[in-house]
């Protein structure tokens, strides 16, 4: 295969504002997006934010311990204490939901004037055409300012937080453009609404500080709360003045501006323009040349030109937005969805697509994050009355639980760190991993026994009451046995008893039991029920994730009959509301028809048309303009693409070629 060949044709081309596709660069850790001019100019013509954001950069608003978990009211279901309403608590409630949130770390755009010197209007630019060039990460952009040629190169250091930017026009010696840095406020006290779409350009409550200038170069610190930063910007020529507490202007003195911006906790990076993007072509091209990859080319079907776009595009988004050292939130580095914090149970869908593709070193880096809070995973467990280490769902950097109607009741991001534990070791076969990240899998090994219960009438072990399945409109006073979850349980305890043969330790007898004992799922009718007491799966219930079809699927099934598995999946083809479903939902389907024989079916799940199954130029998946951007779908894609290819196979008429894929899926 010739792989810049097939890269390069599904490199994005933008030739007019695509208001919910902005372009970005990245590097795992940080992440920039765009619009046509390159920069972040025109943010009130896009629905989708202009964003830069990072990994470390998190704020609290009024200190980091203003409200604590003891501020609010506990609900208890089994006796274990649960964060889920507000009650009269309402003001930590909500405080604790938005923060800590992710930080907008600047906004950097281009002020045009006429010969006047008077501010242009918008109408008076006009794209031309933009191009990501995926295999340099490179994004080149020309425009025009009543009518005069700009062009703009923008690229992404790929190990430090470090833009570079080339800019080209007889506009700027001129002083009809020039290059604005804007800070917005971090506050996020008024926004209820988690999918945060708007900057925050109020004054209050921080500090923009010159901290060193030089003729070519400043350091800024940022301040707000307990909560700082640095900003670095530096030049070849022009003059940077001050205008605002929050906003520099730099003017250029001839045809060609080039400079740097870096964001840094402490100690700001400093590169030549040329280096960052020498350093981000190398990257890239070694990315592309390495790891799994595959074509569609010579396919019969009309869709596969399609679906190899979203494979390519969907590996560039996520190793830009989810690669990094935690695991991402749902919108990458794209813009804030619920404040900017992770959901464990998408860590799965976000990332276990790394290992598949060849690119298990890119997963590995996010794992160490669950042995930093392993501790504050014991103590939740401990604080509801149960042993090991339980994750939480919706969550921080820092760790903590955060308060929701539905988040706390989630189990099935438990098992995910085994899941994504065994994918890393299958891939590399490395038994120093075994050892690295042993004390996670077995804590959570030793939760989901502890919160299995013993069913003493039917001899079997249950999960529930006291849980809200992956399919979220059910109630945790009456969920019970979701099948997903049952599957989960057996399967992920069945891996961690490996573990301990593959270490040489005594596989406790709890985890032996309980594996071997769990209840099977509920069938009525000849399909799978959401859970054992829900007599309405496909009438009330059709919404949301179909998530019972993940059990055999998703996972291999042992506790699975395939005829009725069959029947269910048909069933959900059929009666889903599938205007309420999610990005993920349709791959997943794709997994339980692929697994079943259903190969036709598979394909068709992948490329369902419906609008939370829609891929915008950019590669990100859409849902919603409250949501344009939603990574867990493109990842996983490429789990199902990945399963079908090494497992599975392909319907006739599609020809299918692939290398460096691993198969590890079990």
């Amino acid at each position: 295969m010739d792989r810049k060949k097939i890269v390069d044709r599904h490199s994005p081309i933008v030739t007019g504002i695509e208001p919910r596709a902005p372009l970005s660069v990245g590097n795992g850790e940080f992440g920039m997006s765009v619009d046509y001019t390159g920069l972040q100019t025109l943010p009130e013509k896009y629905v989708t934010p202009l964003s830069t954001q990072s990994n470390w950069g998190w704020h609290a608003t009024g200190g980091s311990d203003r409200f604590s978990l003891n501020d609010v009211e506990m609900q208890h279901y089994q006796g274990a204490p649960y964060p889920l309403f507000p009650e009269d608590k309402e003001e930590a409630y909500h405080w604790l939901r938005q923060n800590p949130h992710r930080l907008q770390l600047g906004q950097i755009g281009f002020l045009f004037y006429d010969e006047t010197g008077e501010l242009l209007s918008l109408e008076a630019v006009e794209p031309v055409k933009q191009q990501l060039h995926l295999w340099s990460g490179v994004i080149e952009s020309e425009f025009t300012v009543d009518g005069k040629k700009v062009t703009v190169k923008t690229a992404c250091a790929p190990d430090d937080d470090l833009i570079g930017v080339t800019v080209s026009s007889s506009l700027l010696e001129s002083g009809r453009l020039v290059v604005q840095l804007a800070f917005p406020s971090p506050n996020v006290s008024d926004q209820k609404w988690e999918n945060t779409l708007a900057l925050n350009w109020e004054e209050n409550g921080h500090h923009t500080e010159v901290a060193e200038q030089s003729d070519q170069s400043v350091k800024l610190k940022r301040v707000m709360d307990d909560t700082s930063y640095m900003v670095g910007w530096s030049w070849n020529n022009g003059e940077i003045k001050q205008v605002a507490d929050h906003q520099l202007v730099l003017t250029a003195n001839e045809k060609t501006l080039v400079f740097t911006l870096s964001f840094s906790e402490e100690k700001i990076v400093e590169k030549p323009v040329n280096e960052i993007f020498a350093e981000a072509s190398e990257h890239w091209e070694s990315f592309w040349s390495n790891g799994g990859f595959m074509s569609f080319e010579g396919s019969k079907d009309s869709r596969a030109d399609e679906l190899e776009r979203r494979v390519i595009l969907s590996q560039y988004l996520l190793a830009v937005n989810s690669g990094g050292s935690v695991p991402p939130q749902e919108t990458g580095y794209m813009y804030n969805s619920w404040f900017g914090k992770f959901h464990l149970e998408m860590h799965w869908w976000h990332a276990a697509h790394f290992p598949l593709w060849g690119r298990s070193s890119i997963l590995e880096t996010s794992m160490d994050w669950y042995l930093d809070i392993l501790p504050k995973a014991y103590q939740l467990a401990e604080f509801q009355g149960y042993q090991g280490a339980r994750w939480p769902k919706m969550v921080g950097i820092e760790g903590e639980q955060t308060p929701s109607p539905i988040a706390p009741g989630l189990i099935w991001q438990q098992p995910h760190p085994i899941f994504l534990a065994e994918l890393c070791y299958q891939a590399e076969k490395d038994k120093s991993m075994l050892k690295k990240l042993s004390d996670v899998v077995f804590a959570s090994a030793d939760f989901m026994t502890s919160f299995a219960s013993y069913n003493k009438s039917e001899g079997v072990y249950q999960l529930g009451p006291g849980l809200i399945p992956a399919q979220e409109n059910h109630r945790m006073e009456d969920s019970i046995n979701p099948p997903y979850e049952l599957e989960y349980w057996h399967f992920g305890l069945g891996i961690a008893i490996e573990w301990c043969e593959r270490l040489g330790k005594d596989v406790p007898e709890k985890w032996i039991d309980v594996r071997e004992n769990m209840a099977k799922p509920r069938v009525k009718d000849g399909v799978y029920l959401a859970h054992r007491d829900c007599e309405n799966t496909f009438t009330e219930k059709n919404h949301d994730h179909p998530s019972m079809v993940a059990a055999f699927g998703v996972l291999p099934g042992e506790l699975i009959d395939q005829e009725v598995m069959l029947h269910t999946l048909h069933q959900v083809k059929e009666e889903w509301q599938w205007e309420t479903a999610w990005g993920w939902d349709f791959p997943m389907c794709a997994m339980t028809a692929a697994r079943l024989g259903e190969l036709e079916l598979a394909v068709d799940f992948l490329l369902m048309d419906q609008v939370k199954n829609t891929y915008s130029n950019n590669g990100h998946n859409y849902q919603h303009d409250a949501l344009t951007v939603y990574l867990p779908g493109n990842g996983a894609l490429l789990i199902a693409i990945a399963m079908m290819a090494t497992k599975t196979g392909f319907p006739e008429g599609w020809a299918i070629q692939h290398e460096g894929l691993n198969d590890i899926y079990r």
